[in-house]
């Protein structure tokens, strides 16, 4: 009778050892199921951060904007390979122009808001996506072995400067900044006989860097760029001419083009803050 009970007790434990082993293997395909379906809305979620775009973008961007231009779209297209930017580089005058006339362009970079202000005023950008994205500083730049003697902007009406290259007051920022500079230091007239006027910026710096002209005005960006060439010799005197403030928007409906509206927000990121912050912006 023992024997009996003993054999029926062996039966029943191997019996309970059974069902645990069945409920544990159960569980384990539960919790593998869980992790794949984790896995897949992972994957599903990479996905739909990463889309791949592919179109056009034109950009229009201020000539002082030119390099760090050049990197950043080197850099979006990294993640964006399908993604074809075509920047234009001019004097904000220039670009206000095109844009007035018709040219293809989906995002505009100023380098003054003057040119921006005559645009939103005719609804030919999108007034919302409208953000002061830089500034600047305009400097006075001499070649790097002159023998004329300049240590500011006070001295341009001296008989050491012969010509100073001075962008076109009447369609460029930087030559905008530069009569107002030389107007409050009360010796814009006597500037003026001197001055070679080019039609940006970078014609400036290169009248400057090999030497056709004593100095030249030039933002502080340009100069960096020719920093073997050139030498800065000052920086606009405080209060002399309103903050060199650089605009950004999208163009006309441009903000429904999906590429576009993604470049323009790339332009927004810590990435390319850290690339126009290399060239010598300061990001607002």
């Amino acid at each position: 009778m023992k024997r009996c009970w003993k054999v029926l007790l062996a039966i029943g434990l191997c019996a309970a050892l059974l069902v645990g082993c069945g409920g544990n293997g159960n569980n384990g395909n539960n919790g593998g199921n869980n992790a794949n379906n984790t896995g897949n809305e992972k994957n599903e979620a990479v996905k739909t951060e990463g889309k791949e775009l592919e179109g056009e973008v034109y950009v229009l961007a201020a000539a002082s904007l030119t390099d760090a231009m050049n990197e950043l779209i080197e850099l979006y297209n990294e993640g964006q390979p399908n993604v074809k930017v075509n920047p234009s580089y001019a004097s904000s005058g220039a670009l206000q122009s095109q844009i007035e006339e018709g040219a293809p362009g989906d995002i505009f970079l100023s380098a003054a808001e003057k040119q921006m202000n005559a645009l939103e005023e005719q609804d030919l950008i999108d007034k919302e996506t409208r953000v002061d994205l830089l500034l600047n500083e305009v400097v006075l730049i001499t070649p790097k072995d002159t023998s004329a003697k300049v240590t500011g902007f006070e001295d341009i009406a001296n008989d050491t400067v012969s010509k100073i290259a001075i962008a076109d007051p009447a369609s460029v920022p930087v030559g905008q900044y530069s009569e107002e500079i030389f107007t409050n230091l009360g010796n814009w007239d006597a500037v003026k006989e001197k001055m070679v006027m080019s039609q940006d910026v970078r014609n400036s710096l290169d009248w400057v860097a090999n030497g056709e002209v004593d100095c030249g005005t030039v933002y502080k960006t340009d100069a960096y760029t020719e920093k073997d060439k050139v030498e800065i010799v000052a920086s606009a005197p405080e209060g002399t001419h309103k903050p060199v403030q650089y605009p950004m928007a999208m163009i006309g409906d441009s903000a429904s083009k999906e590429e576009a509206k993604d470049f323009y927000d790339f332009l927004l990121t810590d990435e390319a803050k850290a690339v126009f912050e290399k060239y010598g912006f300061n990001v607002n």
